[in-house]
């Protein structure tokens, strides 16, 4: 059995019951598997592949929280620290009912790559809880975030690990955990990014995965010889990436015709209106039934069904997995061309491969949204040297820093005789350095 066989094997065996860890994990050292095994000796003696796939810390704790009646209610709560050969740990917190340990591990052994493909110096971790602030009010959110950040203080620092936003976390749960870390801590540093601007946020954060995904794809469609202008575009999803990736993509000459939510999803063959979306999700935090009722040109469907309009570009911005076999054959069949993920592997594995042998070009999360995560390192160099950078400063960080996560992709697709792959172009590029920087440290 091969070493990469052998450590998903290995991987299976010792976290049952994580099957998106298992995918994510597949995924990574499947394509990974030429760079593999030209140094598997050297890895092997190593056991480099058992220390990444590992991660550094796991933490699991209970979070207990008084809601308005009263009622004392309590939450699982996660953070894996993933890895820290690059920098400290940097990734999310998820609020979210499906949360569980697989899942927070999938996402950080994504963020580990994925951070790596930025350029700049942070480590790979993820974290949350099966909390859902849906239809809690202020103060049971503050509750909560503030009963949370009171056990995960314990194992974050600005040098040490540095949480943001995800699903479910926004500005408003930032800054009640983060009121709740100076408060204990005593210190005013860098401990979290996705902050308000009030008090050591980033211009552009709020927009950063969005816009970067538009950038990067902007780019992959320039170097295959096509234009985004005037191409329809489809996006699912209706949170902070799908409403700033369909506002970017507008600015950039193309049409979004749809967004879609936990219930539903919305076709407006007119074009997205981004401030009546952003009025419907950021203001009211209601549902599209709401968009549609106020937009005469829109079309509310219940369920799933965003695939199965017809486009030139598909970028999945909502949650894992959600872009399935039947999903990408719609889209082929449409004449859909190229797929970009805004979200955390959105795309099945059957799906990923067959959009790829049908000439769609396909570039994944990892690397396609890693502007949000950018612009989070961003905000801690500002932070770090008591500095706030202008809008226009940041967007144009980020847009080369996407540009830059393209070329390298490619280029490493390339050197490894997969012109064209760039999922495997990303997890190589992304995972070269990091092997490189773990080699360097010795075994830890």
């Amino acid at each position: 059995m091969s070493y990469v066989d052998e450590v998903y094997s290995m991987v299976v065996e010792k976290n049952p019951a994580q099957p998106e860890f298992h995918q994510a994990v597949k995924e990574v050292l499947e394509s990974l598997r030429v760079v593999i095994e030209k140094n598997e000796e050297a890895y092997r003696k190593d056991a480099l592949l058992e220390r990444i796939v590992t991660p550094e810390r796991q933490l699991l704790f209970r979070v207990p929280w008084v809601d308005d009646n009263g009622q004392v209610h309590v939450n699982n709560a996660f953070r894996v620290q993933f890895n820290s050969a690059i920098g400290p740990y940097k990734g999310g917190l998820r609020l979210h009912p499906s949360v569980n340990l697989g899942i927070i591990k999938f996402l950080g052994f994504e963020q580990i790559f994925k951070n790596s493909l930025t350029g700049l110096p942070i480590g790979g971790g993820k974290g949350g809880s099966d909390f859902d602030p849906k239809g809690k009010s202020d103060r049971e959110v503050m509750a909560f975030c503030q009963s949370f950040m009171t056990e995960l203080n314990k194992y974050i620092g600005a040098d040490t690990d540095v949480p943001a936003g995800d699903i479910g976390t926004g500005a408003r749960e930032i800054g009640y955990m983060f009121g709740q870390y100076k408060r204990i801590r005593g210190v005013y540093e860098g401990v979290l990014t996705g902050k308000g601007l009030s008090y050591g946020g980033s211009l552009a954060r709020t927009e950063a995965t969005g816009y970067g995904l538009l950038y990067l794809t902007e780019e992959m469609l320039k170097c295959n010889g096509k234009d985004i202008k005037g191409k329809t575009v489809v996006i699912s999803g209706s949170g902070n990436v799908a409403i700033y990736a369909c506002q970017k993509a507008q600015q950039l000459g193309a049409k979004v015709v749809t967004v879609s939510d936990s219930t539903g999803w919305v076709y407006d063959p007119e074009g997205i209106d981004v401030a009546l979306l952003k009025e419907v999700k950021e203001v009211k935090r209601a549902r599209l039934t709401e968009y549609a009722a106020a937009r005469s040109s829109a079309e509310y469907h219940e369920g799933r069904g965003v695939w199965t309009i017809k486009c030139d570009i598909a970028l999945p911005c909502a949650t894992q997995n959600e872009l399935l076999l039947d999903d990408a054959k719609a889209l082929v069949a449409n004449g859909c061309f190229a797929v970009a993920e805004g979200a955390n592997m959105p795309t099945t594995m059957d799906a990923t491969e067959y959009l790829q042998q049908n000439g769609v070009l396909f570039c994944p999360g990892k690397a396609a949204n890693a502007g949000g995560v950018a612009t989070s390192a961003l905000e801690m160099s500002q932070n770090s040297e008591r500095l706030s950078w202008t809008f226009e400063e940041v967007d144009s960080k980020l847009q080369n820093i996407m540009v830059n996560i393209f070329h390298n992709l490619d280029d490493a697709a390339k050197k490894y005789g997969m012109e064209g792959n760039y999922v495997a172009g990303a997890n190589i590029a992304g995972f070269l350095k990091v092997a490189e920087a773990m080699t360097a440290q010795g075994i830890v």
